[in-house]
């Protein structure tokens, strides 16, 4: 695309942002929690509810492709679609839908940042999660959109890691996301140096439930609690350090058991839940181990691979962050060399399809076989079961705005 359609486009999405700001008032409640060092960000691109939530003790709100595309069902946004396929008209159907996939994401993000005031983390399109130019152009471009504010997410892929780190590197303030692990952490913070990285908490205790694996209480917890630590260690003499997310929490109760990490995203009904039910006597959590409980200590050595991150592993992160591979084909190779295929398996479209299928809880007797012969691994089935979640999401946003630009 050239630079004078996008620049059309900037100028299009900036205009008529004539939100009302937001009135933003001290909780007692919140400040006990923040006092830990925990920063508070609401996980929904609701205007309407993150208002009812929001407190001056709130510093950022969140959001996904599939909190997006909620939003953009409702029709809020079907004039606008209207109106940007007037700008982007000359283009290829497919390109046509990606931009205007772009500016509602934009514009939304711009209308959360004018009434909260805060930062605002965006999501790329997901067709962009495997391509590094696509990934370095449309976060350049969000960031020139709103550079005091907006924070660019993108998802836990080999060429993700590399793009995010060029974007880091042009001043870019990033969201890596979608992981679930201490070991993929260790990889982000070593390979991108992001601003924040995450763990997806409540989908790790979700697997083992779900499963039939055990009660699923603590592994969302201690997974957490482990990459913190490896977080603060690795990054500490960063120029920039980069802080954890423990993203997206399940429960009231979270707030107490993690308290102190760095950054929580909670959904609104979560944060209306704690100011209902908790005291607000919050204290740190970053020293307690919280127990995991699992039928069989036959899946032990499965499960701690969650929150275990061995020499090895750590020299593999450390190697590639000194010495960036050019493109993720290459960062590939070299976790396949150092004997870890299971952070980047090789699978079929076959295999793609059926984590598709089994939405966002990979089903662990399909898989099990493999996981145990140590082709793949329960982070890896998560994050590739996310990303294919996201992807459905994305997919019935682009359906909305085909149908009305058709």
């Amino acid at each position: 695309m050239d630079a004078k359609l996008k620049t059309k486009i900037k100028e299009f999405v900036l205009s008529e942002v004539n939100e009302p700001v937001a009135a933003a008032t001290p909780d007692p409640f919140w400040q006990s929690l923040k006092n830990t060092g925990t920063e508070l960000w609401l996980d929904t691109g609701d205007i309407d509810e993150a208002n009812k939530n929001w407190t001056s003790e709130m510093t950022a709100l969140t959001t996904n492709n599939t909190l997006i595309n909620k939003e953009i069902q409702k029709g809020i946004y079907d004039e606008l679609i209207g109106q940007a396929k007037a700008i982007v008209q000359d283009l290829p159907i497919r390109e046509q839908i990606m931009e205007i996939a772009f500016i509602v994401n934009a514009r939304h993000g711009l209308r959360l940042a004018k009434k909260f005031g805060g930062f605002v983390s965006v999501e790329l399109h997901t067709n962009t999660a495997h391509n590094m130019e696509a990934t370095v152009d449309y976060g350049l471009r969000y960031f020139e959109l709103c550079p005091e504010q907006f924070i660019v997410k993108v998802p836990y892929t080999a060429s993700g890691m590399l793009a995010a780190r060029k974007l880091r590197d042009l001043g870019v303030k990033i969201n890596f996301t979608l992981e679930f692990s201490a070991r993929q952490n260790v990889l982000v913070a070593s390979i991108t140096k992001p601003n924040y990285l995450n763990v997806f908490l409540g989908r790790l205790g979700a697997y083992i439930k779900d499963n039939g694996l055990g009660d699923g209480s603590g592994a969302g917890e201690k997974a957490v609690l482990e990459t913190q630590r490896w977080v603060t260690k690795l990054t500490s003499k960063n120029k920039v350090p980069t802080k954890l997310i423990a993203a997206s929490l399940r429960s009231a109760s979270q707030l107490e058991d993690l308290a102190g990490v760095d950054v929580f995203t909670m959904p609104t009904q979560v944060a209306a839940a704690g100011k209902a039910s908790l005291k607000g006597n919050f204290s740190s959590r970053l020293d307690a181990d919280y127990p995991v409980h699992l039928n069989s200590p036959e899946d032990e050595p499965l499960i701690s691979k969650l929150w275990h991150v061995s020499e090895e592993e750590l020299a593999l992160a450390l190697d590639l962050g000194a010495n960036l591979p050019q493109d993720g084909n290459e960062l590939i190779q070299r976790v396949h060399d150092a004997g870890f295929r299971d952070l980047f398996p090789y699978l079929s479209d076959e295999d793609l399809e059926d984590i598709a299928s089994d939405g966002k809880i990979p089903v662990h007797e399909r898989w099990a076989s493999r996981i145990k012969s140590g082709e793949l691994a329960v982070d890896t089935l998560l994050n590739l079961a996310g990303l294919a979640s996201f992807t459905k999401d994305q997919a019935q946003l682009d359906a909305r705005i085909e149908r009305l630009i058709s």
